[in-house]
Parts: C-alpha cells; structure tokens; sequence
C-alpha cells in the first residue's frame, strides 16, 4: 500500500477531493479550494465545459460571474450534486449554481431559455425567495436571512435545504394531482416542503420519483432525534411504507420514527429502491452499525439474496458485523457501502458492476449478485486506505481515498466515466487519473516586477510554446489511450467468452510479461493443465459451439456452391 506521505502535493487542498457526485453516466469531484471537476458523457451539457464532447480525464468546470473578469473574484464551491443529466453546486456565499439537461435549471424569464445549459449558471430563483416561515410582511432584512446549505439531486429532481432548516424543491417534483392521486409537476420555481414547518430537514435524498429526508423530531437537531420522511412514486415499495401506494405528502417511516432505537446518519436512493446506515442511539460495547434497504430487488439491488421487493426496511443481514459503515450511494440498480476500516461491498445488477456484460455464456459467475461481494483495492490489497466516501453512477461506482488524494472507479466506463483516461469497462477497481494530469505541468505565473518588458515577453512566449507542445502530447496521448481501450476492450470480450470470466491484468502470462515473447503452445498446454474440472467444461462447451458454427458455416457455403454450379450447368445445356 503507498503511503499519503510519499506524495509530494500532500496537504495539497486543490489536488484533496472533498466530495463525489455520480449521474447517468458522468462524474463530478469537489476539491478542498473549492474546485469542481468532472469527467465522462458529454451529452446535454451535463460536464459544464460549454459542449457535449467526452472527458476521459477529469476537467475542471469554471464559474463564471459578471465579475470574473478581475482575477481576485473567483466562485468557491463548497457542495456539489448530480442528477441523471443535470448537477447542482453550492457556493459558499450560499448560491446554486446549474447546468445539464433540466427544464427548471434556467430562469424561465430569460429569452434565451434552452431545455439544458451546457455551462454553470445561478439560480436566479432564490434570491426572490423568502423563509418558509417568515410571514406575509416580509423585510428587507428577513429576505437576506436566506441561504441555502446543502443541495441534492436524484432523475431530475433537484432539492436545496437552507439555513433555517427548510426543504426545497425543483424540477419534477411529486406533488398532489387534481384528481386526489400523486403525480410529477415540473416546477421552475424553487418550493419548500411546508409539510416540515417548525422542524429542521438535516439530510434528504431522492431517485427517480421518490424522495426521502432526515427531519428532527422537535424544532431543532439535537444529534439522535432525526424520523425518516419518505413521499412520492412507492410503485415497488421504495418509500418503506408498508405498501405499494404512491405519496404526494411526506409520511412517516414507522421503523424509524422518533421511537426507535436507531438513529439514521445516512441515506442514499436508487432509481427504485432506497438504502440506509443507521447505528443504536443508546450503543453498548459492541458497534451495531447497520445497514437497511427496501423498493424494487429485481437485479438483488436490496442485498438480502433474493429478487424480491421489500416493502419494510430490512436490514442486509450478509455484512459482516461490527464494523463501522461510514458512506453508502445506490446506482440504477446497483448499491455499494464501505466502512472506516477501507472495506467495501457492493451488490445488485451484475454482479455490482463486477460481472463482463459482453461474455454469454451461463455457470456460478454469472448473473447478478444477490448478496453483498467484497470489492478489493488490488489483487493483494483487500482495503482502500483512508476511504471517504463512494458514489454511484447508473453503471459505475467510484470510491474517493488516501484522505481524500486518489480516486478507484470502476463498471461501465463508456464514455470515460471511470476518469482512466479510457473508454472500457473496468469491474476491477482501476485509478482514475487524479490529480488530473494538466496540474502537473502548470507553469507558475510570472512573478518579475523588477524585469525589463523585453524579458517579459520572451518568458511569455517560452511558456506560450511550453503549453502548446504540452497541448499537443495531451492530444496525442489521448488518441493513443483510446486506441489501447479499444484494444482492451476487444481483449476482454474474447477472453470472457472463451473463459467465462473478465479480462485481468494478472491474466497476462508470465512469460510475455517478464520477456515479451509469448508460446502459444506451451501457454495453452499450462492452462488446461492448471484448470479444474468447471473451467475444462466451460472450454469444451465454447470449443463445440464454435465448432458447430465452423462446420454450419461451411455446409452453407457447399450447398450455395453446389447450386450455383448446377444453375451454370443448366444455362450451359439450355
């Protein structure tokens, strides 16, 4: 394991990642100066950079003010959230700032309106806002009492709590249609959850169509009062109500209600189930750190060995118990948890994103993974030193450690979602490339005010000339990382589908690791003699198949020779 200290950016606050987001199929990092980077699908604006190409590697995302035209002013982000195609960013002056596919990221009185921003810009909103509990006469001094400090988002929902500990929500929101029942009202306007009048809203999370906040049981937090509030879509019994009947209205969670004796600290949603950390609130000398899920299981999402729904929180009995689960997130149909000690899990959709969905074949390794599989670091490094925090994308998982200064991915990396610098599916932990590989060949500004002007311009054009070779090799480096993805990603398609598992790098043969020079022969005789009895049945069931197709291939080809010589031959006698 390397150790933080043989970093030379140690303490290095703009390389230290604070804080992950993940949506559809794009990644967002927050780092300690206040910087946001995002990498993967470009679609829809959702990367910030102003177009919609792909980011293999992580760049950062500028804000952008009427004042940023003086280098002193600069917007200092301090929380981030993503949606499916939209994000969300929290300044620490209090503003929310969006970009991405929303139609209520924008201020609909703007001319210029379009149905996504491909650039960062302010909610507008809030500033016309009020406090969900000021009255009808509202003052100057109330109106600035405002300031949103925390955001989230989940679909395309987006939701903001202030510092009054009010809920806010935009986007599709669930609301009460006019027939009685629930359905989902786009809102370009910011509104609080009056539901939560005279509490304080301390954490909230949302999928698709349902939401769920951690709410204090009296007008203030004090620690361990929080009851679990869930309303919205509950079609598979995601909200853990009991049943499967949609909610406009925030209700209740009985499991987790003002008497219980667990307290929630965590709360993650996917697009159809929800997840939970909870721990005692009165603890004894043994750690009861747990972990509860509920809603859709098709994909064994819930971790509780079964495809079945769960309409109650149950606990994920199969985690190993006494250890500390400090971050959770949930995927489309995937969920993943680590603990203090550098562990993690994951389960759900293939194999937690740990199965290659391009090899066809049927034995134990395939499917979805129905319990919680532990995720090692490297092959023979079971833990992730110093773990933060993991956030789940629709198909990949990316995990933020060594105290904040690297960063493993992996599941589906099309698009450069896993930050690699490729385009391939990873369902080993990889790095990503932090910090990102432009910092390392920055040039310091100049800095002599007693130089000639002269001497000035060529320090100018020496580094002008530094950053457009270094703007070259970048270019080339990523033709060359794409073209190796594809490569790899050719290989491990074969290699899944002769020998029903994933491509690995341990999978390499020795010989051409250590002297470049690779027997076929002798590699292929070395193998059949290491497998046991599953893998030579595995072999010998592709090896028929492929054979089978050779010899049908054939025939077809013989029997259209043959009639096609008979045809010449009856021309010939005609």
């Amino acid at each position: 394991m390397e150790d933080t200290e043989s970093f030379g950016f140690l303490g290095d606050l703009s390389r230290k990642v604070v804080a992950l987001a993940a949506g559809e199929a794009h990644t967002l990092a927050l780092t300690g100066d206040g910087c946001v980077y995002s990498w993967g699908r470009g679609i829809l604006g959702r990367l910030g950079r102003g177009s919609e190409e792909e980011e293999l590697f992580p760049v950062e995302v500028k804000f952008e003010t009427p004042n940023t035209s003086s280098k002193e002013h600069t917007v200092k982000i301090v929380g981030i959230a993503a949606g499916a195609y939209h994000n969300l960013a929290l300044a620490d002056d209090g503003s929310v700032w969006c970009w991405g596919y929303n139609i209520c990221i924008l201020d609909d009185s703007d001319d210029t309106k379009r149905d996504y921003s491909p650039v960062p810009c302010l909610l507008n909103k809030f500033l016309e806002l009020h406090p969900p509990n000021s009255s009808t006469n509202i003052s100057e001094e109330g109106k600035a009492s405002l300031k949103i400090c925390s955001v989230k988002a989940g679909g395309m929902m987006s939701l903001a709590i202030d510092n009054l500990g009010a809920l806010w929500m935009w986007g599709n929101c669930p609301q009460k249609s006019k027939e009685g029942g629930f359905c989902l009202v786009s809102s370009f306007t910011p509104t609080p959850v009056w539901d939560f009048h005279g509490h304080t809203v301390v954490k909230v999370a949302c999928g698709n169509e349902h939401v769920l906040a951690l709410v204090s049981s009296g007008e203030s937090y004090k620690g361990e009062d929080l009851v679990c509030y869930s309303w919205g879509n509950n079609s598979h019994g995601q909200l853990g109500l009991g049943d499967q009947e949609s909610r406009s209205h925030p209700e209740v969670v009985k499991t987790f209600d003002h008497e219980s004796p667990w307290a929630i600290y965590e709360v993650a949603c996917g697009a159809y189930h929800t997840a939970l950390l909870t721990h005692k609130k009165r603890p004894n000398d043994t750690l009861e750190s747990m972990c509860w899920t509920f809603g859709l299981g098709d994909n064994g999402q819930l971790g509780h060995g079964t495809t079945q729904n769960e309409l109650f929180p149950t606990p994920v009995k199969d985690l190993p118990q006494r250890v500390c689960l400090v971050s959770i997130d949930c995927g489309l149909f995937h969920t993943c948890v680590v603990s203090s000690a550098g562990d993690v899990w994951s389960w759900g959709m293939e194999k937690g994103l740990g199965l290659c969905p391009d090899a066809s074949y049927a034995g134990t390794d395939s499917g979805d993974a129905l319990s919680p599989l532990p995720i090692a670091c490297k092959p023979y490094q079971p833990k992730f030193p110093e773990p933060i925090q993991v956030a789940c994308g629709a198909a990949h998982t990316v995990i933020v450690a060594q105290e904040g200064y690297k960063l493993w991915s992996w599941g589906r990396g099309r698009s450069g979602v896993l930050g690699n610098g490729k385009a391939t599916d990873f369902y080993t932990p990889t790095l990503a490339l932090w910090p990102p590989l432009i910092e390392d060949f920055k040039q310091e500004e100049l800095r002599s005010p007693g130089e000639q002007g002269k001497v000035k311009e060529k320090e100018t054009e020496a580094v002008t000339e530094t950053d457009e070779k270094l703007a070259s090799a970048l270019n080339e480096m990523k033709l060359l990382q794409t073209k190796l993805g594809v490569m790899e990603r050719y290989a491990s398609i074969l290699h899944g589908s002769i020998f029903g598992k994933p491509f690995d790098e341990h999978d390499i043969p020795v010989s051409l690791r250590n002297s470049g020079v690779f027997n076929i022969a002798k590699e292929w005789e070395n193998m059949l003699e290491e497998a046991d009895q599953s893998k030579l049945i595995k072999l010998e069931m592709f090896y028929r198949s492929m054979l089978a197709g050779v010899k049908d291939k054939l025939m077809k080809r013989r029997i259209k020779e043959i009639i096609k010589e008979c045809l010449q031959s009856s021309e010939v006698e005609h």
